[in-house]
């Protein structure tokens, strides 16, 4: 197919609806069906990318394998679809305007006015086909941030507007997520909502082709064909998506509801039966679960979810491999010191240390690792979460009681965790970490070499601080396993402890890999760990 099909995905009432959701689980039924199918997210914020946003702001910040720092939508993507994506994945309102910017600056609109039309929505739609160069996709899914009304996304509406202009309707077409809200005290939905939104998104030029409505209860027939009559569109474009247990429920769902046959029907393609056995068996292990496994998640971020996203996502694929139920429990680092760390881990089965960035919370990092390490209790470190293992055998098992690293404290006199020599004279925060897809060889004696089955690994990093090499031997002398390294570099990527039952800490982000049909080994092997602690120690 030469020339992909597009769909959009704009969001009214309210946000928070979840598009992403919406967008990925419809391409997961396209592509059951055989459709080469990519999404991208438009995030109408005007930094360049989420990675200098504080993840109260905006949730975690995922990393590509080409090294963008994107929307944590694009995690969403990846773990339906099961196939990665790039920068040409998420575009921003900053990385358009600073596009259009330096084409002005180097005189490429020498002699006009430059204006948001024509040049930014030019950028936009630039940007947007962008993916028809990188691969042969027969349809794209666009989701647009923010709510329809908002200033900010006004510009990719428009775009939109003069794409399916230019494209024709066979070949564009915008699916509406709106919210159909429930007032218990008249005990009836309201649809007068989804009216406005529908009313000003036209007002925009743009005339929504399905309605995708979210509800807490069940959408009668009525309902559906009057907001078919206000909405001008048709009945069976109007498509419930009730709320559901998990997110993984929702391709089914909107199977049910019909969403990807009423979507390939608008775009002239051919529908058949979606083949989607083994997302389904996924669905059965981690509906049917043989057993219980508690984790502790020790973290900085904890009040807010999304700032794990991709790491409790992990562990729903891991334990559905493992066929059992994992309970997650955030626990604050600050609450955690030498006098209540006993009580607070005692009743887990597995301990996982965040990643992260800054001093607060550190001690309680710290304190949580050594007890773990010292009662031979599962322990998974991520990036901030192995550096802090690190800190931790060298105070304790090294006895280097000042030991830090330069990140908390620039004066301490034992840097065990030190700034990596090529960050030292970066000035600028945006984009300037070690970023995406690195190489990591492993030791043929480690525990990873076991759970990967490769010798040679790629994983996704996020970063400015690594081990110090001047401690290196001194470490592994006295049981500190450096099990994979970046040949490059030199630099440490992994540390085990053998003598301990599953005591791994790792540089990089194995979270971003993780996804429905592929879950991460190193999870599914953590996972398991825990599970055989459960019957060691009980529940």
């Amino acid at each position: 197919m030469a020339q992909p099909k597009y769909i959009f995905v704009t969001g009214g009432v309210t946000s928070s609806l979840g598009k992403g959701i919406i967008a990925a689980s419809l391409a997961k039924l396209l592509q059951a069906q055989g459709y080469k199918t990519s999404i991208q997210k438009l995030d109408p914020y005007i930094n360049i990318d989420p990675g200098t946003l504080n993840p109260y702001e905006h949730g975690e910040c995922y990393v590509t394998n080409d090294g963008a720092e994107t929307d944590l939508d694009l995690g969403h993507y990846e773990r339906f679809l099961n196939v990665p994506t790039s920068q040409a994945n998420n575009i921003t309102t900053g990385r358009i305007y600073q596009n259009v910017i330096d084409k002005e600056r180097n005189g490429e609109y020498l002699g006009k006015t430059v204006q948001v039309i024509p040049h930014i929505t030019d950028e936009i739609k630039k940007n947007i086909r962008f993916l028809e160069e990188s691969d042969n996709f027969d349809i794209i899914i666009t989701e647009i941030g923010g709510t329809v009304g908002d200033i900010e996304s006004l510009p990719y509406i428009e775009a939109v507007r003069q794409l399916k202009w230019e494209m024709g309707k066979e070949n564009l077409i915008v699916i509406h997520l709106t919210l159909i809200p429930y007032l218990s005290a008249a005990k009836e939905l309201k649809t007068k909502p989804t009216q406005h939104s529908v009313k000003t998104l036209m007002e925009s030029g743009v005339q929504a082709d399905i309605l995708v409505c979210r509800t807490e209860h069940e959408l009668n027939s009525d309902i559906k064909k009057k907001l078919a009559s206000f909405c001008n569109v048709n009945s069976n474009c109007v498509i419930q998506s009730v709320d559901v247990n998990t997110i993984y429920d929702v391709p089914n769902c909107m199977f049910r509801e019909g969403l990807d046959k009423v979507s390939l029907k608008k775009l002239n393609l051919k529908y058949k039966e979606p083949n989607l056995k083994s997302w389904n068996d996924f669905l059965k292990r981690y509906k049917n679960p043989k057993g219980v496994v508690k984790i502790a998640l020790i973290g900085k971020y904890v009040e807010l979810q999304d700032s794990y996203k991709s790491i409790l996502e992990s562990f729903i694929h891991a334990g559905s491999m493992n066929e059992v139920e994992v309970k997650v429990k955030a626990i604050h680092s600050e609450h955690i010191n030498s006098k209540n760390v006993n009580k607070i881990l005692k009743e887990f089965n597995g301990v996982l240390v965040a990643p992260g960035f800054g001093e607060r919370g550190v001690e309680g990092k710290i304190k949580a690792i050594e007890y773990v390490r010292k009662n031979k209790i599962p322990f998974f470190g991520i990036c901030y979460g192995m550096q802090m293992a690190v800190i931790e055998f060298s105070r304790n098992v090294l006895c280097i009681k000042d030991a830090n690293s330069t990140e908390v404290n620039p004066k301490t006199k034992n840097p065990v965790i030190d700034l990596m020599e090529d960050q030292k004279g970066i000035k600028k925060k945006g984009g300037t970490m070690r970023l995406g897809l690195w190489d990591c060889k492993l030791s043929l004696d480690s525990l990873c070499y076991s759970i990967y089955q490769s010798e040679k690994i790629e994983e996704r990093h996020r970063h400015r601080y690594e081990l110090n090499n001047d401690y290196l031997d001194k470490l592994q002398a006295n049981g500190l396993f450096a099990s994979g390294m970046n040949e490059n570099t030199n630099l440490v990527e992994i540390v085990e402890i053998k003598e301990h039952p599953w005591f791994v800490g790792v540089q990089f982000h194995p979270e971003y890999k993780s996804t429905v049909l592929s879950p991460h080994p190193l999870f599914v092997s953590f996972i398991n760990a825990s599970k055989k602690n459960v019957l060691v120690n009980g529940g």
